[in-house]
């Protein structure tokens, strides 16, 4: 269970790369976790930062509660679950660790006490939400590799969520998938619709062309 803190490193740059332009450039579109893994309220604008990584075990939270105070300011906080029965955080939870410098949770379970954590403006990401509290009695895994949302992620791992999913992007590729992502919104930017749709028509007709498609 260790405890050691991840890099910060670029973390606050991703903040302005939409989770779609990364899946246009990462190698491994296999670092996108499940589609069940939401927003849990509407509005949430993206959450991106390093990954701290906390597993819980059956029905108990008390490792994502140890997580609040050893965290470092600007984490987003991951957490694997054992089960979708009670929740792994609540409003004081979420203020705590608002108050503590984490930016958000992404959490492979759900949590309760939504329209406290709405008020807030705390960034969740998670399965759901339930009114039943967890136990806390059960040691596991802190700052190690978890797999949330099917993807293992590691910590320092960049997170990024929004409406459109969430995203890990190893940390030893994040310089690389950064400057790609950057330059893709820049080329994306001076693109006109019509253009768009000039390129785009062209390469379905040859697509279509090439598969003996005759209209």
């Amino acid at each position: 269970m260790g405890q050691s803190h991840p890099p910060m490193g670029n973390a606050t740059d991703f903040q302005q790369i939409p989770t779609t332009t990364l899946c246009d450039v990462m190698p491994n579109r296999a670092q996108v976790m499940t589609h069940e893994i939401r927003p849990l309220w509407s509005g949430m604008p993206r959450l991106a930062g390093p990954a701290y990584t906390v597993r819980c075990g059956p029905g108990d939270n008390l490792m994502l509660h140890a997580a609040i105070y050893r965290a470092p300011r600007g984490s987003v906080i991951v957490v694997e679950s054992a089960d979708c029965d009670y929740a792994v955080a609540g409003g004081n939870v979420c203020a705590v660790a608002q108050a503590h410098g984490i930016v958000g949770f992404v959490i492979d379970g759900v949590i309760r006490d939504l329209p406290e954590i709405r008020d807030l403006a705390f960034a969740v990401f998670a399965r759901g939400v339930v009114p039943i509290p967890g136990g806390k009695s059960a040691l596991d895994l802190l700052n190690q590799p978890v797999s949330c949302g099917g993807v293992r992620v590691s910590p320092g791992d960049i997170v990024v969520a929004d409406e459109n999913g969430v995203v890990v992007v190893p940390a030893a590729l994040a310089d690389d998938v950064l400057m790609k992502s950057q330059a893709r919104l820049v080329r994306d930017a001076e693109i006109t619709l019509a253009q768009w749709e000039a390129d785009h028509k062209s390469r379905i007709d040859q697509i279509l062309s090439s598969k003996g498609f005759k209209s």
